[in-house]
C-alpha cells in the first residue's frame, strides 16, 4: 500500500528537469524585463537618466526585440505575471515609437524655397565624398561637422566658387564647422560647445533667415551632464527669437527619444524628416543604416517653413549619413 502511493506521488521522469528550464527562462525574461522596464520608465518620465540610459534610448524601437523575446520565455515558462509584465513594456514601446512634435503647417503664401545639405565628416575623412554629393545635389546651403582644417582647405578650392560665403571655427579632429552658403551671410555669435557651432542670418532673396550649426557632444558614459548641457544651448538659442525664421541643422547626437533634444521641438521647432514621412529613418551608424540605427541628424525648421522633400545620402568614409531637404519659406499671416 504505502509503495503504490510512494509511486503515485512521484513526479514523473523529466518533471524536477523542465521545472529548471522554466525556472530559468523566467529569470532571464525578468532580466530583459527589468532592462526594458528601467529605459521605458525614464522615457515614460520624461528624462534622459544616467549611463546607460541615454544610450540605450537613442535605440529605443529595438528594445521591442528583448521585450518580445522575453515575452516567450515567459510564455513557455508558464509565468503569467511575466506575460502581462511584457505586454504592458510592448504597449508602451509602440506607445513611444510614435512621432514626436507638432506638424502644423504654414498657411501663408510661398515667398522663396531652397535646398539644405548637413554631413558629419568622421574628421574630415569623407571631404572628397561630400564635395561629390554637393556637386550632384547642388544644395543651396551646406552645414558641415567635423571639418578639420584639410576639410577646409578642400571644401574651399573646389567649392569656393559656387558657394562664394561661409561662416567656419576650423579646428582640428572633431571639433570644426563650416556652413557653406549660395546666399550672403552676417556671421552671428556661435552657440557654446565643446565643438564649434558657428552660426549666421542669410539674406534668402531679399529674406532673413537665421542659420545655426548644431555639433553637440555625444552622450559618452560619463559625459552626459555635458551633452544635456549642450543640447540645453541649443534649446535656450531656438527659444530666444521667434520673430526671424530659424534653420538648424547637424549631428544633435540625439534622437526624438531623449528628452534633452525633444525639449528644442517643444520651442516650436519641427524636424524635415518627420514632415516628410522619415522620423525613424536611421542616420547613425551608417555601416548597418538603414536596417539598423538612430537618427541623430537633423533639420530643425521654424513653423514658417514646409518641406517638399527629405532623403538621407550614404557617403564614404562617415560614419554619418547625409541628409539633404527641400525647403520653402512662406510669409506669415
Amino acid at each position: 500500500m504505502d509503495t503504490a502511493a510512494a509511486e503515485w506521488a512521484a513526479p514523473p521522469d523529466g518533471e524536477p528537469a523542465r521545472r529548471g528550464r522554466r525556472r530559468f527562462g523566467a529569470w532571464v525574461a525578468g532580466l530583459l524585463f527589468l532592462l526594458v522596464s528601467v529605459v521605458v520608465g525614464c522615457r515614460i518620465a520624461d528624462t534622459d537618466g544616467i549611463t546607460p540610459v541615454p544610450q540605450f534610448l537613442a535605440f529605443l524601437p529595438w528594445l521591442l526585440v528583448p521585450a518580445g523575446f522575453g515575452l516567450l520565455l515567459a510564455v513557455l515558462a508558464r509565468w503569467w505575471f511575466g506575460v502581462v509584465w511584457a505586454l504592458a513594456l510592448l504597449g508602451a514601446l509602440a506607445w513611444f515609437i510614435e512621432p514626436y512634435g507638432r506638424t502644423t503647417r504654414p498657411d501663408g503664401p510661398p515667398l522663396v524655397s531652397f535646398r539644405v545639405l548637413t554631413s558629419n565628416l568622421e574628421f574630415g575623412q569623407a571631404t572628397d565624398a561630400l564635395v561629390t554629393a554637393v556637386r550632384r545635389e547642388k544644395p543651396d546651403l551646406v552645414f558641415v561637422q567635423e571639418c578639420e582644417f584639410t576639410c577646409d582647405d578642400t571644401l574651399g578650392k573646389a567649392l569656393g566658387g559656387d558657394y562664394p560665403h561661409r561662416t567656419a571655427q576650423v579646428a582640428a579632429g572633431s571639433k570644426g564647422s563650416v556652413v557653406l552658403s549660395r546666399f550672403p551671410l552676417d556671421p552671428t555669435a556661435p552657440v557654446t560647445g565643446t565643438m564649434a557651432m558657428p552660426g549666421a542670418v542669410a539674406d534668402v532673396r531679399g529674406h532673413a533667415v537665421r542659420l545655426q550649426l548644431a555639433h553637440p557632444m555625444p552622450p559618452l558614459p560619463g559625459r552626459t551632464d555635458l551633452w544635456r548641457r549642450e543640447l540645453g544651448e541649443l534649446r535656450d538659442f531656438a527659444a530666444e527669437d521667434h520673430r526671424t525664421p530659424l534653420v538648424v541643422a547637424g549631428d544633435f547626437n540625439a534622437s526624438q527619444d531623449h528628452a534633452a533634444f525633444r525639449r528644442i521641438l517643444d520651442t516650436g521647432l519641427h524636424d524635415a524628416a518627420r514632415l516628410d514621412g522619415h522620423d525613424r529613418t536611421p542616420s547613425w551608424p551608417a555601416r548597418t543604416a538603414p536596417m539598423f540605427g538612430a537618427q541623430i541628424d537633423h533639420v530643425l525648421l521654424s513653423e514658417d517653413f514646409s518641406v517638399r522633400s527629405a532623403r538621407f545620402l550614404d557617403l564614404p568614409d562617415t560614419d554619418h549619413r547625409a541628409l539633404v531637404t527641400d525647403v520653402t519659406l512662406h510669409r506669415r499671416r
